[in-house]
């Protein structure tokens, strides 16, 4: 299936908020707290969103954990990635809502189209995707899915979903994922008449795959709290780059951290686990942002919850003592819809 699509995101409402070339936002990951065996952790987090909404935060992620195993980790937010982002748009009205990231082998492209132009409607065009090809692998036998399928299926679900969303479907789908005839279509369409896809990590494809086929790339970092460990973040994209088809044009890079920020500003950036999770002073984050932002990191996604301090707290820091540093962009505005 030949993907021949508009795929120039400049005045989309959500992309627009978040990207721009040479420039970094601010974006925070859900959950606030991790969830550890109720759901008492996440009580009032989704009026916490809405703060973070009225600050101007670019956006707000969401995770895609469709079956929790303990051995591998954490649970994400919990809920259903597009039930709680349809929650969350009702209850913000201008962030971008942003998934890190939807497994896209998983589902069927008709479902995930369906589901995420409704979310893109019902938020005014604010929908922005994460996609990976999973890597926690209890989740593919649930589904009936031959792992060893899933780069392949990356690929198949990519394609058949752009080709779904698009405006411009007028003629037959056929994928080994299925038929769709040319009187049938999808609705409803987008906003802004396609969802950026951000490709994660490799999602078992070479470089030059997500070069030509990604909207902007999501890697994840090495450790940062040396310098060390920017250069590498800095030659892994700037390889990526290279290899953007068409030439030249701008597609966005994301990275995320997950921070412990102590209420002392002068803390000096501290590896922890491995260089997992960063504990840092303010004044620390904002020099990593800024050796980021130079290098041409174009959003960060900050996960806040391995920070002792209460979340609000941390919020209000971050809006106060950081966002002011990195604006968010004023884009394309978000006009409310009223279904």
């Amino acid at each position: 299936m030949k993907e021949e699509l508009n795929r120039d995101f400049s005045n989309h409402i959500g992309y627009s908020r978040m990207f721009a070339e040479n420039k970094l936002t601010i974006g925070i990951f859900l959950p606030l707290r991790f969830y550890e065996g109720n759901m008492n952790a996440l009580e009032g987090q989704s009026d916490l969103v809405s703060l973070i909404d009225q600050h101007n935060f670019a956006a707000v992620w969401t995770r895609d954990v469709p079956l929790f195993d303990p051995s591998f980790g954490d649970a994400g937010q919990v809920f259903d990635t597009f039930s709680y982002l349809a929650y969350l748009a009702a209850k913000t009205k201008q962030i971008t809502l942003a998934t890190g990231s939807l497994v896209f082998p998983l589902r069927h492209p008709v479902d995930l189209a369906k589901a995420a132009t409704t979310i893109d409607q019902l938020s005014g065009g604010r929908l922005v995707l994460g996609v990976a090809s999973g890597d926690r692998p209890v989740e593919y036998p649930a589904y009936g899915i031959d792992i060893n399928t899933s780069g392949e299926r990356f690929r198949e679900t990519v394609s058949m979903f752009r080709s779904l969303i698009s405006s411009k479907q007028n003629q037959a789908i056929q994928s080994t994922l299925g038929l769709i005839k040319q009187n049938a279509q999808l609705l409803p369409k987008p906003v802004n008449d396609m969802i950026p896809l951000l490709v994660t990590g490799s999602s078992k494809q070479s470089l030059d795959w997500i070069g030509e086929h990604a909207d902007g790339w999501l890697s994840y970092p090495t450790p940062t709290a040396t310098t060390e460990g920017v250069m590498q973040l800095k030659s892994k994209i700037e390889n990526w780059r290279s290899k953007i088809i068409p030439r030249g044009v701008f597609r966005p890079h994301v990275t995320n951290e997950w921070i412990d920020l102590v209420d002392d500003p002068d803390f000096p950036r501290t590896p922890l686990r491995g260089g997992f999770i960063l504990k840092t002073g303010r004044k620390g984050l904002i020099q990593l942002l800024e050796e980021w932002q130079s290098i041409g990191v174009n959003h960060a996604a900050l996960g806040i919850q391995f920070t002792k301090r209460p979340a609000l707290e941390t919020i209000q820091e971050l809006a106060e003592e950081v966002l002011p540093l990195f604006p968010t962009h004023k884009g394309t505005k978000s006009v409310p819809l009223q279904y």
